[in-house]
């Protein structure tokens, strides 16, 4: 199976933890340096993560490196189009213009720790020949908001000469999970669907200001497939998964400081009706394209806050309950 919520007692990763009265989160420098669990103390991991975490723990990372399914919350650099057009170390793949895999080097390769103690952890990549950065990400706990988690991460420009990115967050959940992003209209929405035999166009509801992604199986299809590009109206997504309520938020920007063909928010899903285990939902949030002078650095935040939800499984219900939150200066 690609994907396990439980993993076996094989070789893992290093795993880091930080909690404190309310949530809890375990950080790995290994495989990329990324999160491989966070949710409240009593309650499971809300993310998705990938069984090949302890099935392959050591990746061999060099420029022909293929994409490994660890899965969690890791982090690349956009526009997906431009991967591999900056590098001669992999002709193949810039001759392409291939939009897949992610760079290796930022999503396989070891982090160093920097810095680890009960309130963060602090870790730096690699420097890539293939994106021409180097990403420092650390992860902490907010004192004095026991229910949320800090992101951050700066990416700098290692090369002689600029380069042209920005800092792409994404977090995997199962595609079981409700998502909720307020726009202003769906003329703020761009849907790419992956249709063909097998999977169905994605389905969708817009209703009191929030875009929802439908996730029950589709009665033509086996499946679905698409990714979805959002110019939100505020700077945050909330997605309900049991008795978690997770809220991503960001710094909202103008639609002209994100690359377009991104969207700020982007909403990827892929399932099959057969194997919902598998089935996979990305919550992706894209900071500024910004061009690096050499050496130069940017950086991107995001905070996550955990909130238990013990309320009715609807989408009125998670709407109402969302309202309230924003009523309350929650959002």
């Amino acid at each position: 199976m690609f994907f396990s919520s439980a993993l076996s007692a094989q070789a893992e990763v290093t795993r880091i933890p930080l909690s404190n009265s309310s949530v809890a989160i375990e950080i790995t420098p290994d495989i990329g340096g990324r999160i491989l669990s966070a949710s409240l103390l009593d309650q499971p991991n809300f993310l998705l993560v990938g069984a090949a975490v302890v099935s392959d723990p050591n990746p061999v990372v060099t420029p022909e490196s293929y994409n490994i399914g660890y899965l969690g919350h890791e982090t690349w650099v956009g526009p997906q189009s431009q991967w591999w057009v900056h590098q001669l170390l992999n002709p193949q793949r810039a001759a392409a213009k291939a939009v897949w895999p992610p760079d290796p080097f930022l999503i396989l390769a070891k982090n160093t720790l920097q810095e680890k103690n009960a309130q963060r952890v602090i870790m730096q990549s690699p420097n890539s020949p293939i994106s021409g950065v180097a990403l420092q990400k650390t992860f902490s706990l907010v004192g004095g908001k026991q229910n949320q988690i800090r992101l951050d991460v700066n990416a700098k420009n290692i090369r002689d000469s600029n380069v042209a990115w920005d800092i792409w967050f994404n977090t995997r959940v199962p595609h079981t999970t409700n998502v909720y992003v307020p726009i202003t209209s769906m003329q703020d929405v761009r849907i790419q669907h992956f249709t063909d035999a097998t999977y169905g166009s994605l389905e969708y509801t817009f209703s009191e200001g929030f875009f929802a992604l439908e996730n029950f199986s589709p009665s033509t299809h086996e499946g679905r497939k698409g990714k979805v590009f959002i110019q939100p109206a505020q700077g945050w997504m909330a997605a309900f998964r049991g008795e978690q309520l997770l809220i991503i938020q960001f710094a909202l920007q103008p639609k002209s400081a994100i690359h377009p063909e991104q969207g700020q928010i982007e909403l990827y899903q892929e399932f099959l009706t057969q194997r919902p285990d598998e089935g996979l939902l990305e919550l992706e949030v894209h900071a500024p394209y910004k061009t690096l002078k050499p050496h130069e650095s940017m950086s991107a935040t995001e905070v996550w806050t955990l909130l238990p939800y013990k309320n009715e499984q609807t989408p009125a219900a998670q709407r109402a309950f969302l309202r309230e939150l924003l009523e309350q200066s929650i959002l």
